[in-house]
């Protein structure tokens, strides 16, 4: 048995796998299982499945066994965070300038406030039926805060018992790693080591374009966020809940953010 590793571009990140195995091929396999993902949920191509699916706003639409898992998930996550992590933000993205992926170049400043104001709840806006969905008229779907996490568990599932799967900094540890301690990985500053957990960081910093703008939109107001922190990062049982946890603390803000992390994760770090 050897740590064996794979690195490859996707969801908008440099992803990195790891698996303590005999046969690496799992690892390749995993990877275009993680690109194909990208081709289908991405907002930035017109072609694909989520593209699809929010050009025909206000109708019920076929989607695939993933997408709908997704949009489940995408619900689960607006409960979870009491409103804050809300998949139904693409307006307000678009308004804020965020219009093409961050490898295409920095994106235009922009902020036209016509199209901003508080977002109305997810589930007023989205419904999810058996292979079908609708999400109302005048209205997109965004899973980039909500996807990687989502993925990381489920590729740590296929790549085998002993794997580490890092999607950008949404990180799922499968296992007990090389070594028989756990995985290794970097958090607040120090080295930790996870088995069977996720770790995910949530900021303002790694995609941010003029003077404030930046990819956090509030819910509540439909603007790029202010808040007291810069960043966030959190373990987790799931990279999904790692996900959702540290945005939504993200969002709160420092004060409430301590007191949400303390009923939910085993570790949490906060900047400033």
């Amino acid at each position: 048995m050897s740590l064996e590793s794979l690195s490859f571009p996707a969801l908008g990140s440099e992803c990195h796998l790891f698996l303590v195995a005999r046969d690496p091929k799992p690892l390749a396999v995993g990877a275009e299982w993680v690109r194909g993902l990208h081709e289908r949920l991405t907002r930035f191509e017109p072609d694909s499945e989520l593209s699809t699916f929010n050009s025909t706003a206000g109708t019920w639409t076929k989607v695939s066994p993933v997408l709908e898992s997704l949009l489940r998930e995408a619900l689960r996550a607006h409960q979870v965070s009491h409103g804050l992590v809300h998949a139904g933000t693409l307006h307000a993205l678009l308004a804020a300038g965020y219009t093409r992926t961050f490898s295409e170049g920095p994106t235009k400043p922009a902020l036209r406030t016509q199209h901003l104001g508080p977002i109305p709840p997810l589930d007023d806006m989205l419904e999810v039926g058996h292979g079908h969905a609708r999400v109302r008229a005048g209205y997109g779907i965004d899973l980039g805060g909500i996807a990687k996490g989502w993925i990381a568990d489920r590729l740590a599932e296929k790549l085998g018992e002993n794997s580490l799967v890092n999607l950008g900094g949404d990180i799922y540890a499968h296992g007990e790693g090389e070594d028989g301690r756990g995985w290794p990985v970097g958090f607040g500053g120090t080295t930790i080591f996870l088995h069977d957990q996720g770790v995910a960081t949530s900021g303002s910093r790694s995609r941010r374009w003029g003077q404030s703008l930046h990819h956090l939109i509030d819910p509540r107001t439909g603007r790029p966020s202010k808040t007291d922190l810069e960043e966030v990062s959190v373990i987790a049982a799931t990279g999904a809940d790692a996900e959702i946890y540290a945005k939504t603390a993200f969002l709160m803000g420092r004060g409430a953010a301590e007191y949400f992390l303390g009923e939910h994760c085993p570790g949490w770090w906060l900047y400033p």
